[in-house]
């Protein structure tokens, strides 16, 4: 039986939108749904106003979500920036802000240093409203059962840490703790509307990929998509942060090409500045982002005819250069069957910069709504 905390879900994803359609989406009799949405309302958890759509009859009034129904506090964090927002219930940022630091520092460091970040950013920005729940993103492999990062590469510190008991212990919401790439593929799904099935590339400092198979992202046990230690052919042998050699991460990320360049005497800080110089002509890092591209799209070779998603989407800093971009997709399209690229989408990220906010706060607030609080909050209504 459809529960308080469904019914509200409905109203957040836009499914419902008056109590009639909360009765035919939900399958409870209407006197049943307009109990449950009375209380709600008393509740402070929803708000019904103006008119709706009619079918025949008398215009139903609105439903929508209350404006102080509360807040998801999310972050991605990265190898050397975190990306901080506030979400309302229906899946909007409120807020959006972006600190350095530094990943390498350590889980419980790092953690603490990001509650403290978060603290500040409900203070300064959320209104007062109580935040409903908070979510995490990380650049490695996170065992989903219990919010443990499992033997990540480029996070030294972090191994068998668990991120989510850590979280709940400061805040007492519901947490979720997700690799950055599945986010960044839940918030690019909902930014190509008509397409269910998605492989989302994250490239900045290091390389990442989540799936979205049949409309809903793809776990497996926490490693899905990990595509970063695929190994790749070069005229060369590279060590991989991993321990072994010749890894996709080892040649195509950015800190490989930022690697790369100060070889040759160029010096940059950030994998977007790679971008900006591919953009500016500069032939080093030109050459560099076209060479990532062409691997990277060998690698996705076998995945696509694997796979045969609708869309292949780049994300992450390097997204930017076009250079890579193309690369990309002529190495998918001359080496992919006909019939798995005829209808195919490679392009770069729609979602943007916050794709990964955005994706939090769509599973964060599945985790809230299917919790026992909305239950909680009515009956102290």
């Amino acid at each position: 039986m459809s529960g308080k905390g469904e019914l509200l879900r409905l109203v957040a994803l836009g499914h419902a939108e008056s109590r009639a359609e909360l009765a035919r989406h939900s399958g409870l009799a209407p006197s049943s749904v307009s109990l449950r949405v009375e209380e709600l309302i008393d509740a402070g958890l929803l708000q019904e106003e103006g008119a709706g759509l009619s079918r025949g009859g008398r215009r139903p009034r609105r439903l929508r979500l209350a404006p102080r129904a509360g807040l998801l506090a999310v972050a991605d964090l990265g190898s050397h920036h975190a990306r901080l927002g506030l979400v309302d219930l229906s899946g909007t940022p409120l807020a959006v802000v972006e600190h350095a630091c530094d990943i390498g520092d350590g889980a419980r460091p790092t953690l603490d240093w990001l509650v403290t970040r978060l603290e500040e950013l409900v203070a300064a920005r959320g209104g007062g409203l109580p935040v409903r729940g908070v979510g995490i993103g990380v650049p490695g492999p996170v065992d989903p059962s219990d919010g443990t990062v499992i033997s990540p590469s480029r996070m030294p510190g972090w191994n068998e840490y668990p991120v989510g008991a850590h979280l709940a212990d400061r805040f007492g919401v519901p947490i979720l703790v997700e690799n950055d790439a599945n986010l960044m593929a839940a918030g690019e799904h909902l930014a190509w509307p008509g397409c269910e099935n998605l492989m989302v590339l994250k490239v900045g400092t290091g390389i990442g990929c989540g799936i979205i198979a049949g409309g809903r992202l793809h776990r497996g046990r926490g490693a899905a998509g990990d595509i970063s230690h695929v190994r790749v052919r070069t005229d060369r042998s590279v060590m991989c942060s991993c321990g072994h050699s010749d890894c996709l991460e080892a040649f195509a990320s950015g800190a490989a090409l930022m690697a790369a360049l100060a070889e040759q005497g160029i010096e940059v800080d950030h994998p977007a500045r790679i971008a900006a110089l591919a953009a500016d002509g500069v032939p080093q890092a030109t050459n560099l982002v076209r060479g990532a591209g062409r691997l990277i799209g060998d690698v996705l070779t076998a995945l696509v005819n694997f796979f045969n998603p609708d869309a292949v989407v780049i994300g992450g800093s390097l997204s930017a250069a076009e250079q890579l971009v193309a690369a990309v997709r002529g190495a998918v399209y001359e080496r992919c069957l006909p019939l798995a690229t005829r209808d195919l989408k490679i392009d770069a990220t729609r979602a943007g910069p916050n794709a990964a906010i955005l994706g939090a706060g769509s599973l964060l607030r599945d985790v809230v709504l299917s919790g026992g609080w909305v239950d909680e909050a009515t009956a102290r209504a």
